[in-house]
């Protein structure tokens, strides 16, 4: 995903990178690979934290040195602005999640201010992100659902998909409005009112469809390629593939990602 956003970003800012395997850097036109996280501190004004969840504890020591009055945004599921804070003090944070359309410019992001981050902050965050596709502001209680509905949202349309038997070309629009009923009431069951349902809901069936078409692969391979093992989405598949309702499905992964994250809200 850190690729991905770099992608979408580098046409309209400067954008540093910095990797432990280099490697992974090397080709990344329009992106000034940079030599440690020291060095990307010393120079950016808003960080990005593209890494792994388990990857924190080691990490935000090392920023904290070097934090500064910079603004940073996290993408790591389950890792909260408290947890961020407590690490490394009164600093700017912003968590977002974004899901797999957004490698195309089709995704649904949430975002969750701070409480040291100021109200042009999250318009900063907000702004980035409208280039990899829809984003909608929620609160830092609320992100545990989000990735429930949004987050795992694009293997809910998978296996809707492959149930139905359908591409993500012809998707009778009967069958879709109906999925789409179906995922609103999920989304509405776990607080979000019908506005915000409807958008998370329709931008990730949405993104979804356009991304395997984009990307000319199945729904089965963006499935796989999206459940974590022990996550949330595995969670939510493992109750449709017993028959269960989506509004359980997404309600098991809302259970799941409340027990994944780290430092509460």
């Amino acid at each position: 995903m850190g690729s991905a956003i770099a992608r979408q970003l580098k046409n309209n800012y400067e954008v540093l990178a910095y990797d432990k395997d280099n490697a992974k850097l090397k080709g990344f036109d329009g992106v000034r690979a940079v030599d440690s996280l020291p060095g990307l501190l010393k120079e950016a004004d808003i960080v990005i934290l593209a890494v792994k969840p388990q990857d924190f504890p080691a990490i935000l020591p090392v920023i904290r040195a070097d934090a500064g009055n910079k603004l940073f945004v996290s993408i790591a599921a389950g890792i909260s602005t408290p947890y961020i804070e407590s690490v490394l003090g009164r600093v700017r944070v912003v968590r977002v999640m974004p899901n797999m359309p957004a490698k195309i410019g089709e995704g649904m992001t949430c975002l969750a201010q701070g409480k040291f981050a100021s109200l042009e902050d999250i318009d900063t965050a907000e702004n980035l992100f409208d280039y990899l596709g829809e984003t909608m502001i929620v609160e830092e209680d609320m992100m545990d659902q989000a990735t429930a509905v949004s987050g795992s949202g694009p293997a809910y349309v998978c296996f809707f998909l492959e149930s139905e038997g359908v591409g993500a070309a012809d998707v009778p629009e009967d069958k879709k409005n109906a999925f789409l009923a179906d995922f609103q009431k999920a989304a509405l069951g776990l607080g979000f009112d019908k506005e915000s349902a409807s958008l998370l809901t329709k931008t990730t069936f949405n993104g979804t469809v356009a991304f395997l078409k984009r990307e000319k692969i199945s729904p089965a391979e963006l499935r796989k390629q999206v459940t974590s093992k022990g996550g949330t989405t595995e969670a939510a598949l493992a109750i449709l593939s017993k028959g269960g309702s989506l509004t359980e499905a997404v309600k098991a992964a809302a259970r799941r990602a409340e027990e994944l994250s780290k430092g509460g809200s």
